[in-house]
Parts: structure tokens; C-alpha cells; sequence
């Protein structure tokens, strides 16, 4: 087959809109599965930060709840703003394939009449003999005989094309139709979600009022809450660098109390541990994380700082810690409070699960990944079961975020 430059510019275009087309699709796959995912985690925060109980828990942590949910409530609504926008790109490159489709098929159409009242014209068998017969020589009926098949397989091929383009152009019309009708739930569906974002927003604003008439007890909540943090920052690094000592001591080695000596065992450990940063898996088998790794604002009074050398995990009663990969028990934390803590070596690096209520392991345990290492303590004033994770190598803080899979 021959290809003009007329041919070879809509095949062109033909492939740049297929192409177009899949991306989009994956696009919209992708935004799809991330709404999905700040779905299940609204619906997460409700169940495990908003959990009903006789009595309420603190107003910061009710307050740390509200302003969780509205941030992500907030990331929803970008998100369906994103795939509105979208389909409606794909609507409207439909609408103009749909219109560019029935110019060429009426085009077709028109050209199939003509080839139709042409051979109706020439339809008798005699016609056609004679053509042939009033042929100056034999190249020239052979010729003859050549482009009679050919008008007959043209003919065959636009009636084919017809049928080809009608069938195109029901698709994409019954595309249409489905994209219209996906738009309409998604535009439904963020209304739904910006009323309950309006609600939110003042349910937050009618407990700051109360935070504010009350500021003092407020002040105080947060001194208990500072306090109770870094007490237990100072435990785990002071278990921290005494388990470096006791483990250097034992191979001999005259090391900094700050770095892990590692026998070529425990080096193979922290190697692979540390290619699988992005990849480890949850302290939990479930949950929602309530509070990020970092300094961030107060959310009553952004003047405030506060510092997180952790990730707190919410999850649901009755559940349990476990291993993020395996290692070695070198420490079982309690703080005053009665609640407990572990902490495991993998290599050079530690893992510390705080906010335990029973344990299931003792020093010097080893434990394979996914392990359960003990129960996690449920405030019954509140109905919150909550996991405090830390990470470090030797003495250095990480942000659990860049190393837990989606933390």
C-alpha cells in the first residue's frame, strides 16, 4: 500500500491521540487509587482518632485529630478536583474526535453513493464486456481488466470503512456517556466532601473558642505532653548508647560510644536493612499515622514549635507491635506511667516500639520481621490505642517516614 503525506499526517495523528489517550488513562488510574487511599485513611482517622467513649480525650488531642482529618480532607478534595479536570480534558477531546469522526464519515458516505450511482450506471455485464472488447490491444484490456477489480475492491473497502466508522464513533459516544456520568459522581462526591470539610472547620473553630476561654489548662497540657516526650527521648538514648558500649566492650573493640563495632555478621544485618529504606514494613499490621517525624506548628497557636523524633501510629484495641525487619532485643524501656517499650538492633541501626502494655519478648531475643513484640496500651479514657516508633542509626535520629513503606 501507498502512503501519501496526506496519509502519513492523520496516521500520524491517529497514534499521538492513541498515545494520549492511555496516558490519560493511567493518570487517571493513578489519581483514582490515590483517592481511594485518602478515603480509607478518613475513614481510618475516624475509627481510631475519633473512637466514641463516655468521656472525650484531652481538647489537644481532639484538636491534633481535627486537624489531622481536615488536611487530608483537603488533599481528597484536590485530588477529585485533579480527575474532574481531567476527564473533562477527555471529554472534550472526545467531543472533538466525535465531530472530526462524522466529517469523515459523511465524507465516505458521499463517496460510497457515488461509486454506488456509478456502477448503477454501469451494471449491466455487457457494459462491462464491451470495455474490455473496446480494447486497442491486449495491454491495454488487461489494464482495463486491472482497474475494474480494483473500483470493485474500492468499492468494497469504503462500504467496510463505513461500517468500521460507525462502530468508532458508537464507542466513543458510549465513552462519552460514561465519562459524563463519572463526572457527575465526582462532582457529587466533593460536594459531600466540602460540606464536611465546612463542618469540620467549624467544629475546630468552636474548640479553639473553648482551648482559648481555658488557655491556661491548655498550656499545661502541652508542658505534660513536652515532658513526657522528652523523658522519653532521654531513656531510649541513654538505652542506646549503653547497649553501644556493652557491645563494643564484648568484641573488644575501642570505638566511640556513639558507633556499634559490627562484626561481619551484624554488618550484613545494617546492609540489609538499609536497602530496604522506603521498603520496611509497618510496626503495625493497621493503622493511621496521627503524628509526623519533625518540627511542626502547634495547632492552636502556630507560634509554638513542637519536635517529634518519632511517628506516632494509631491503630485499633487490642493490637500489636511487631518487628519492622530482623535483629536483636538490646533493651525493654518503662517510663513512669507503667507503660513499656522495646528496642531492636538491626545491625547498626534500632528500631524502639513505646506505649506497650504487655510484652512478648526479653533482652538479647532475636526476632524475625513481623514478629509481635507485645500489646499495645489503650487509653480507656479515650478508647485511643496509639504506637510511638523511633528509628536511629547508632545515635542519629531518622525520620521513620523515609524508611517505612506509605508511613
Amino acid at each position: 500500500m501507498r502512503y501519501t503525506q496526506g496519509n502519513i499526517h492523520i496516521l500520524a495523528v491517529a497514534l499521538l491521540l492513541v498515545v494520549g489517550a492511555r496516558a490519560q488513562t493511567s493518570e487517571q488510574k493513578a489519581l483514582e487509587q490515590k483517592r481511594e487511599q485518602l478515603q480509607n485513611e478518613i475513614r481510618d482517622i475516624n475509627r481510631l482518632l475519633f473512637a466514641e467513649k463516655k468521656e472525650k480525650g484531652s481538647v489537644l488531642d481532639q484538636m491534633e485529630a481535627l486537624d489531622k482529618k481536615i488536611s487530608v480532607r483537603q488533599q481528597l478534595i484536590r485530588v477529585t478536583n485533579q480527575q474532574s479536570n481531567l476527564l473533562n480534558k477527555q471529554i472534550n477531546t472526545n467531543i472533538r474526535n466525535i465531530s472530526k469522526l462524522r466529517e469523515e464519515l459523511n465524507g465516505i458516505k458521499e463517496e460510497y453513493a457515488r461509486i454506488i450511482q456509478k456502477s448503477y450506471q454501469n451494471r449491466s455485464k455487457q457494459n462491462r464486456l464491451m470495455f474490455l472488447l473496446s480494447s486497442e490491444s491486449f495491454v491495454q484490456a488487461f489494464k482495463r481488466l486491472q482497474y475494474m477489480k480494483q473500483y470493485t475492491d474500492y468499492r468494497r473497502e469504503q462500504g467496510a470503512k463505513i461500517v468500521s466508522k460507525t462502530e468508532e464513533l458508537t464507542a466513543l459516544n458510549k465513552d462519552l456517556n460514561e465519562e459524563r456520568k463519572v463526572k457527575e459522581v465526582l462532582l457529587a462526591q466533593n460536594r459531600k466532601a466540602k460540606d464536611a470539610l465546612y463542618n469540620e472547620v467549624q467544629e475546630q473553630k468552636a474548640l479553639l473558642n473553648t482551648i482559648r476561654k481555658n488557655e491556661s489548662r491548655y498550656a499545661q497540657a502541652i508542658e505534660a505532653k513536652r515532658k513526657e516526650a522528652r523523658e522519653l527521648d532521654r531513656q531510649i538514648e541513654k538505652l542506646i548508647r549503653s547497649a553501644i558500649a556493652a557491645s563494643n566492650k564484648s568484641t573488644g573493640a575501642k570505638r566511640s560510644s556513639s558507633t556499634f563495632s559490627l562484626t561481619p555478621e551484624a554488618s550484613l544485618v545494617a546492609k540489609n536493612f538499609a536497602s530496604n529504606k522506603g521498603k520496611l514494613i509497618w510496626p503495625v499490621e493497621k493503622g493511621v499515622k496521627s503524628q509526623g517525624f519533625g518540627t511542626y506548628k502547634d495547632a492552636i497557636y502556630p507560634g509554638i514549635k513542637h519536635e517529634s523524633n518519632g511517628v506516632i501510629i494509631a491503630t485499633d484495641e487490642g493490637a500489636k507491635a511487631r518487628a519492622i525487619f530482623e535483629g536483636e532485643v538490646i533493651a525493654i524501656l518503662s517510663v513512669p506511667g507503667g507503660k513499656k517499650g522495646v528496642q531492636v538492633k538491626h545491625g547498626n541501626y534500632i528500631s524502639t516500639y513505646y506505649n506497650l502494655s504487655d510484652l512478648y519478648v526479653s533482652k538479647g531475643d532475636k526476632v524475625s520481621v513481623k514478629q509481635e513484640l507485645g500489646t499495645i496500651y489503650t487509653n480507656r479514657n479515650n478508647g485511643q490505642t496509639r504506637l510511638k516508633f523511633y528509628l536511629y542509626q547508632n545515635t542519629s535520629k531518622l525520620n521513620p517516614e523515609d524508611w517505612v513503606f506509605r508511613l
